[in-house]
């Protein structure tokens, strides 16, 4: 009898279990479709979200001439002033002096380049590299020939003193029509191979470097050929929050005095 009625007991406890697993298990189903729940989810989501995503400013040096995220303006110059890339070659583009070292880049912006001079075709688009890499020595002479002609204050705000200038990095880039239509004068901004560039260069790494609204903080008046290669991570970004110079977006001094 006590066998009979510890089985009875049992039987009674495990139909008790079902009735309240199963009345949670309507509650969940239940409370998962309210809209409350909703909101609150996607409330969480939306503030974790933009932290997962944040973009990290230190994975890379802006000081080492040798990193693509270098700042070199009047105020950073390269260290060593005489630096020069290990990895320089020749881009497999229309050049406008072949066989000068000055139409060189480093080996990541000139598959880049190709890449890039290849997209603005298909849109026929004819792009060819003006002038690349410049070493120190060349930097030397450039300059002085413009203190020479322009004297040194106006020759300060179009061309970089030795030591200070971006194009030593083998990442910077002065890019031209092939037409040589308005070749390296502001006009370039205005050809549809400007306009193309503007629009797309950030998609393959590379950012206009100098305008005329931002000298003040890149020390250069605006040169719409002037492309300088970042990587496309970071080039995108700088499009995405619509930052202008390499200087504010990593709170870098610049300014127009040495």
């Amino acid at each position: 009898m006590k066998r009979h009625y510890a089985a009875i007991a049992i039987v009674a406890l495990f139909l008790a279990g079902v009735f309240i697993y199963g009345h949670k298990g309507s509650l969940t189903t239940h409370e998962s479709s309210s809209p409350t729940t909703d909101a609150r989810k996607h409330s969480q989501t939306t503030v974790v979200k933009p932290n997962a995503l944040s973009f990290d400013k230190t994975q890379l040096s802006t000081t080492d001439p040798s990193s693509i995220w270098a700042v070199i303006n009047k105020q950073h110059p390269l260290v060593p002033k005489t630096y020069t890339p290990i990895d320089l070659v020749t881009p497999s583009v229309a050049l406008r002096v072949p066989g000068n070292q000055t139409m060189q880049l480093r080996s990541a912006p000139a598959a880049a380049l190709e890449t890039m001079f290849a997209a603005a075709k298909t849109n026929n688009l004819n792009l060819m590299i003006a002038s690349g890499y410049r070493s120190y020595n060349y930097q030397v002479s450039l300059y002085g020939g413009y203190v020479s002609s322009i004297g040194q204050s106006q020759a300060d705000i179009q061309s970089a003193r030795p030591g200070f200038s971006e194009h030593q990095t083998g990442l910077a880039v002065d890019i031209e029509p092939l037409s040589k239509n308005c070749e390296l004068a502001p006009c370039f901004a205005q050809t549809p191979e400007g306009q193309w560039l503007v629009t797309n260069a950030y998609k393959y790494g590379f950012i206009l470097r100098y305008t005329d609204a931002t000298t003040t903080v890149t020390g250069y008046e605006g040169e719409p050929w002037h492309y300088r290669y970042v990587g496309v991570e970071l080039a995108t970004e700088l499009h995405t929050a619509n930052v202008a110079t390499l200087e504010q977006f990593f709170t870098v001094s610049g300014g127009t005095n040495y």
